[in-house]
């Protein structure tokens, strides 16, 4: 029983996160430290918690995170789809659940790369006729 785990890759910005749900008690793990250490953003721990209120499975897992790449931010995103794609691995019947709250697609915003001549993605040098 102890051997037992399900895996989700999840995605956001630049950032990676690989996923491990094995049966336990609820705590989670993010890069070894404990999950309020690691992410101290109130906002973000509610972000990752959302596929797991939703299912209402978040006291029959243990959760491994191993997160690389981007910021908090992009992270806690990377966290929340790896974890939904976890879910589905485990029960293929929370699908329709977690599509219906927009966990299961990958936001696929990602910066857009500053363009030569140019002061960034969009902005532009200031245009001077004369």
């Amino acid at each position: 029983m102890a051997d037992i785990q399900y895996y989700g890759t999840g995605r956001r910005k630049t950032s990676t996160a690989r996923v491990y749900l094995r049966p336990g008690t609820g705590e989670i793990l993010v890069n070894k430290k404990g999950f309020d250490q690691y992410f101290p953003n109130q906002a973000l721990r509610m972000v990752i918690r959302q596929p797991l209120q939703l299912t209402e499975t978040g006291s029959k897992f243990d959760i491994l995170v191993n997160v690389a790449g981007g910021g908090p931010a992009g992270q806690a995103g990377a966290i929340r789809h790896g974890i939904t794609r976890a879910l589905m691995v485990f029960n293929s019947d929370l699908r329709p659940a977690l599509k219906q709250a927009g966990l299961v697609t990958r936001d696929p915003r990602i910066k857009e790369r500053k363009k030569y001549g140019q002061k960034g993605a969009r902005k532009r040098f200031q245009f001077s006729k004369r």
